[in-house]
């Protein structure tokens, strides 16, 4: 069997089975089973079911980064502010989302109750949201890019529990939270950047765009 061919089939017998029962429950020779493989080429494809998150996270990133020109920002998206070209990004990383919405739910659920499940979702989450910054052409490297990415992760997870509520099919709450989050966000950025203009040395960039400043809230919830 092909790798692809092997890794597809596998990563879907996965997300059916976590959209049945909790992340902690699913068993490797359940996914076998299902998947049609044997262990061997389980084993030969993942390390582990949190293996499996991580694949379905990077195939989450890839089809969101495909919307636009390939690794560079959408150009529909380059003449819009930040906050509107992150809207996008954001609002396409939610329609990738939607065939898994029960295991995106089940995986939530697992991760409140589960401490290590939930660091590890939210390295994963903020290792994603650098790209999505890339995506919506804002910076996303260095300690203020990974502030940013962290506090995007945290703020995509509080959208993301509206998200698995919202039985609207053009997502109106989902929009409406996400918007609101943008704005806090921004919000938040504008006071910080005020801060540091009172520490020595430390004061913003005249070449630096408010608007593109994303802190992190070390209080959200992990990401998904």
């Amino acid at each position: 069997m092909a790798d692809a061919q092997a890794r597809e089939k596998i990563l879907g017998a996965f997300l059916t089975l976590l959209a049945e029962k909790r992340f902690e429950r699913i068993e490797l020779s359940e996914i076998a089973k299902l998947a049609n493989v044997t262990l061997a080429d389980l084993r030969g494809e993942f390390g582990s079911t949190f293996d499996m998150i991580a694949a379905f996270m990077r195939e989450t990133d890839k089809k969101v980064l495909s919307g636009g020109e390939q690794s560079k920002p959408d150009p529909e998206l380059a003449d819009q502010p930040a906050r509107d070209r992150l809207f996008e990004v954001l609002m396409r990383r939610f329609e990738a989302l939607a065939p898994y919405r029960e295991a995106v739910r089940s995986l939530a659920n697992s991760a409140r109750g589960n401490p290590r499940l939930a660091l590890g979702l939210n390295k994963l989450a903020v290792r994603s949201q650098q790209w999505m910054l890339s995506a919506a052409g804002i910076g996303s490297s260095g300690l203020v890019g990974g502030m940013r990415a962290q506090g995007l992760a945290a703020m995509f997870a509080q959208v993301t529990m509206t998200w698995l509520h919202d039985e609207d099919p053009g997502l109106a709450r989902t929009m409406a939270a996400l918007d609101r989050q943008l704005e806090k966000g921004e919000r938040l950025a504008n006071f910080m950047n005020g801060l540091c203009r009172f520490v020595p040395g430390r004061g913003p960039s005249r070449h630096s765009r408010r608007d593109e400043q994303f802190p992190a809230d070390p209080n959200a919830p992990a990401a998904i």
